[in-house]
């Protein structure tokens, strides 16, 4: 009896332990895959290529659209897991009412996102200088706001 209750004690104390620890896995890293990334899975905007190699030949349709709705397909890069549960998948790329072609991984990396990173830097060129610039506005008005009610006679 005293054995039961003292590693029954021994467990408790050890899960309220835990809930009290700073967890680093819990902390929320920052972590953002865009489009052109190799990790990235998601819808792939084609725009004037010509349709890229797929992995199947027929696309995929898990809702029928109304009769006499014609709906453009859409190219999506997804992982195996996805593509063969594509039905439980589908709300995650918002196209469960869309024709959708898989795109071979390998066009992906080789073609599409060197390509799309080419077109793009010149757009993340200019975002970081916007994001520097107004980081620079926002350190000048910090040092004003130090200097405001230091006996100046406003009162």
């Amino acid at each position: 009896m005293k054995t039961r209750t003292t590693s029954s004690l021994a467990i408790a104390l050890a899960v309220a332990s835990i809930a009290f620890i700073p967890s680093a896995f819990g902390a929320d890293v920052g972590v953002s895959i865009s489009i052109g990334d190799p990790g990235f899975y998601g819808r792939i905007d084609i725009g004037r290529m010509r349709p890229p190699p797929v992995i199947r030949e027929n696309p995929i349709l898990v809702v029928q659209p109304r009769r006499g709705v014609i709906l453009e397909p859409l190219y999506v890069r997804a992982p195996p897991g996805h593509q063969k549960n594509w039905r439980k998948f589908c709300k995650r790329y918002d196209a469960c009412g869309r024709p959708v072609y898989f795109v071979r991984d390998d066009w992906y990396e080789s073609e599409y996102a060197p390509r799309y990173r080419e077109e793009h830097r010149q757009d993340r060129r200019e975002e970081r200088r916007e994001e520097r610039r107004d980081d620079r506005r926002d350190d000048r008005r910090d040092d004003r706001d130090d200097r405001r009610g230091n006996g100046n006679g406003n009162r």
